[in-house]
């Protein structure tokens, strides 16, 4: 297995209420990713993922769709030294 990667993405558009938390959640569980995903003061959604390098990819690809009803406008992705998450969480 591949050495663990780790991103952050901040994503913005028209990204809350529309589930794009849980179906993030959803997303990295699937995947066995790590992490967390919360809302952000200015609309956005932020989110870190942990894993190997293919599944992170996946779901930072995920965040660039988001659920349907998710207009998404634009993703910044971070890589980030890994710090060992387990679980993936919404705040």
């Amino acid at each position: 297995m591949s050495e663990p990667v780790r991103q952050r993405v901040v994503v913005s558009g028209r990204v809350q209420g529309v589930f794009f938390r849980d179906s993030t959640r959803r997303e990295a569980r699937a995947r066995g990713v790590a992490g967390w995903v919360c809302n952000r003061a200015d609309g956005g959604v932020e989110a870190v993922f942990e894993g190997a390098s293919e599944a992170v990819e996946a779901v930072v690809a995920f965040c660039a769709r988001g659920p349907r009803g998710a207009e998404v406008a634009n993703v910044e992705a971070t890589q980030e030294p890994p710090e060992g998450l387990t679980g993936f969480e919404v705040r």
